[in-house]
C-alpha cells in the first residue's frame, strides 16, 4: 500500500508539472531571467547611498506633479526641495513646462536661497535638455541623474509628492489657475513654519524664514489655520469680523 500511494503521488505530480508547462508554452510566458545581485541604494532615513546630503545648499531635488482644475484640463506642479533641510523652497504650476520655464524657475529661487551644490532628478525630458544641462553647468551645480525606472533614488522628493498630494491636492477641487497657485503657495508656507517633521525632530523645515513683520499679506500666510477658508478666485471669503468693517 505505500508503494502503490507513492506511485499514484508521483503520477498526480508529473500530471500537474506537464499541465503547468503546456499552459505556460500556450500563454507564451517564460521564466524570468536570474538577476545580479545589486548593493543598496538608501540607508534606512531614505537618504540615497550615492550622494548624500550633508548640508543645506548640498543636494537639493526636483520633479514634476500632476493635479487637474476643475474643467479637467491638466496643471504640472515643478516641487523642489533641499534634502538636508526638508524645506520646500519652490511649488511652480504651469499648464505646460520647457527646460526654458524649468530654467526660469530654478533661477527665481537660486536668486534668493544661492547655487546648490548637486541637483537631483529623474530622466524627464525637461530634466536632461541641453540647454538646461548647458545653464547648470555655468551656474556651478552638477545634475545628479538616478536610474530610469528606479524613482526610490529620488527618495526626498517621492516622500515630498506624496504628502502634497496626501495633505493638499486630493482634498481640494480648483476652478482655476489662479486659485490652485494661491492655495499651493499658502500650502507650501505651512509645510515650511507650521507642519511637524519627524526626521527633524518634530519641529518645521523652516520656521525663522516666514515670521510675520507687518500687518496683511504676511501674517495672512503664517496663520495656523489651514487650509483657510477661498473663493474659486483664490481670494478669502469674508468673515463676519470683515462685515463689521
Amino acid at each position: 500500500m505505500p508503494l502503490m500511494h507513492f506511485v499514484v503521488v508521483l503520477i498526480v505530480v508529473g500530471v500537474l508539472l506537464w499541465l503547468v508547462n503546456r499552459f505556460w508554452r500556450r500563454e507564451g510566458l517564460k521564466v524570468p531571467p536570474r538577476q545580479k545581485p545589486r548593493g543598496r541604494l538608501w540607508f534606512n532615513d531614505g537618504s540615497c547611498v550615492r550622494l548624500r546630503p550633508e548640508h543645506p545648499n548640498h543636494v537639493w531635488s526636483y520633479d514634476f506633479v500632476s493635479a487637474k482644475t476643475h474643467d479637467g484640463r491638466t496643471v504640472r506642479m515643478l516641487n523642489l526641495i533641499d534634502e538636508h533641510s526638508r524645506e520646500c523652497l519652490m511649488i511652480r504650476l504651469e499648464r505646460r513646462w520647457s527646460s526654458v520655464k524649468v530654467i526660469e524657475a530654478l533661477a527665481d529661487v537660486m536668486v534668493l536661497k544661492g547655487v546648490p551644490e548637486h541637483l537631483r532628478s529623474d530622466n524627464g525630458p525637461e530634466f536632461v535638455a541641453r540647454d538646461l544641462r548647458k545653464w547648470l553647468e555655468g551656474t556651478g551645480a552638477k545634475t545628479a541623474y538616478i536610474e530610469p525606472g528606479s524613482p526610490w533614488e529620488n527618495g526626498y522628493c517621492e516622500s515630498f509628492n506624496s504628502k502634497l498630494k496626501d495633505e493638499f491636492l486630493n482634498g481640494e477641487i480648483f476652478y482655476s489657475m489662479k486659485e490652485i497657485r494661491v492655495l499651493a503657495e499658502r500650502w507650501r508656507v505651512h509645510y515650511n513654519t507650521i507642519r511637524p517633521h519627524s526626521s527633524l525632530g518634530y519641529r518645521p523645515p523652516a520656521p525663522e524664514a516666514w515670521l510675520p513683520k507687518s500687518l496683511g499679506y504676511g501674517e495672512v500666510e503664517t496663520a495656523t489655520r489651514f487650509p483657510l477658508l477661498h473663493t474659486p478666485d483664490g481670494d478669502y471669503r469674508p468673515t463676519k469680523i470683515d462685515a463689521l468693517h
